[in-house]
């Protein structure tokens, strides 16, 4: 089922995820399955749990939107329960970002390059897996979102600034978006 995603100024967006419990099986098909669906409604290439205002560690990732600028993620489609970044390059690559909590809104923001995570798929396999590239930032960004972090905390502070009334603007609810979308 499509759900709101909640923005910029929600309290769940900076919580930290709580485990999924992955002995609840039916529960957890139905947060992946919401997750999919508010994601393919939108405008986005990857949401998180708690974006839906679901704080648990699930998030979900597709590169098909993205793949007439990176082919390479054509079929590119996750979904992480309970994932841990158990690697992560030294090698550091810059990409401006957006959000579906925080909309109209883009930065530059340094990453590592390469990622390997543990995780469980939609199936309950455990898997491990690297990424890099824009698969490594999409994953990271979900991620981020478990931790109760925003693309935005991790801008320049001087950018940061420049955000500050546009980001207060969306906490006060003055934006519009083309999705389901609230803040509590």
């Amino acid at each position: 089922m499509i759900q709101p995603i909640y923005l910029y100024g929600s309290e769940v967006l900076r919580k930290v995820a709580a485990p999924a419990d992955i002995k609840d099986k039916e529960s957890l098909q139905n947060l992946v399955k919401d997750l999919w669906d508010t994601l393919d409604n939108s405008e986005g290439c990857g949401l998180a749990a708690p974006q839906i205002g679901v704080s648990l560690r699930v998030a979900v990732v597709n590169g098909d939107i993205m793949q007439d600028v990176y082919p390479y993620l054509k079929g590119f489609r996750r979904t992480f329960i309970n994932p841990v970044v158990a690697a992560s390059s030294e090698q550091m690559c810059e990409y401006n970002e957006g959000c579906l909590s925080i909309p109209g809104i883009y930065a530059d923001v340094r990453r590592p390059e390469t990622i390997t995570v543990e995780y469980y798929d939609e199936n309950l396999e455990k898997k491990a897996e690297t990424f890099d590239k824009f698969a490594a930032r999409m994953i990271q960004h979900e991620f981020s979102h478990l931790d109760g972090e925003l693309f935005t905390d991790l801008v320049a502070p001087i950018r940061r600034k420049m955000l500050s009334k546009k980001l207060t603007g969306i906490s006060h609810g003055k934006v519009g978006t083309a999705y389901k979308s609230k803040i509590k």
